[in-house]
């Protein structure tokens, strides 16, 4: 069985002095600096994450410099629970689709990045973002139809939490079934969260929930540090069809990037 590879956890950053717990809930709790993979890694170990384009709420101005945001209440889909739908569960029967991780990350990431107006991948987070998957940390899921990628996922993995940045689709349903292989691969591995930041309609109907900040941060301390790894294996998406999903999603509420 192949692996994610064994990171070493780095020691105490500037972001863990952060009084997060009482920061903004809308705006930025820093802004500014470059996202050079030192700065993410001590970013997402402490719970912060970068967003260059603005406001992650709609209305409010875009803050100068680079913003880094630490939501309340945050979103999460608790390990094993993406919610496979009946539709969706027909769909995985009948591709035939396949899935890897990390063989096509810069695609993946460029495939997330979209177009103008709504870009939120600039060359410097993506060259940040390549410079953690170098080093161990990033990692991309991709979904195939024989030999074209149709859909991927990519994010940070600390520990027992998989910090998801972005999806796309080239298919129908390809994201979804990229969250719930991932959602698969970090269940068997003894991950804990899936965190995805801000809650949609979308992603309540996958299982996400919303947790207080204080109780998301406090999670991430205890399993920052996990030797969590994930197989990285070429498997089939039919596996997925026989998974229990929650019995119904949560209810849905706001806005998110992915």
């Amino acid at each position: 069985m192949t692996l994610t590879p064994r990171v070493d956890p780095p020691g105490p950053t500037w972001w863990d002095t952060l009084p997060l717990t009482d920061a903004p809930v809308h705006a930025p709790v820093a802004v500014g600096g470059r996202p050079t993979p030192d700065a993410l890694i001590g970013a997402y170990r402490a719970g912060v994450f970068p967003w260059p384009t603005g406001e992650p709420r709609p209305g409010r101005r875009r803050a100068p410099g680079l913003p880094w945001w630490c939501p309340d209440p945050r979103a999460v889909i608790p390990a094993g629970g993406v919610h496979v739908s009946s539709s969706l569960r027909r769909r995985l029967r009948s591709c035939g689709w396949t899935t890897t991780m990390n063989r096509r990350f810069d695609e993946v990431v460029l495939r997330c990045r979209r177009t103008p107006p709504d870009v939120w991948i600039t060359d410097g987070l993506r060259a940040g973002y390549a410079g953690l998957h170098a080093l161990g940390w990033a990692h991309s899921l991709e979904v195939w139809d024989g030999d074209e990628l149709v859909g991927g996922i990519f994010g940070i993995l600390v520990g027992g939490v998989f910090i998801g940045e972005s999806m796309f689709h080239a298919r129908t349903d390809a994201s979804k079934a990229a969250l719930a292989d991932l959602d698969a691969r970090l269940a068997a591995a003894g991950g804990r969260l899936i965190e995805v930041q801000f809650l949609t309609d979308h992603l309540a109907s996958l299982g996400a929930v919303e947790i207080p900040r204080p109780a998301y941060l406090a999670t991430l301390r205890a399993v920052r540090d996990a030797d969590v790894r994930l197989e990285t294996a070429e498997l089939p998406v039919l596996r997925l069809a026989a998974r229990t999903a929650p019995a119904s999603p949560p209810a849905p509420a706001r806005s998110r990037r992915s």
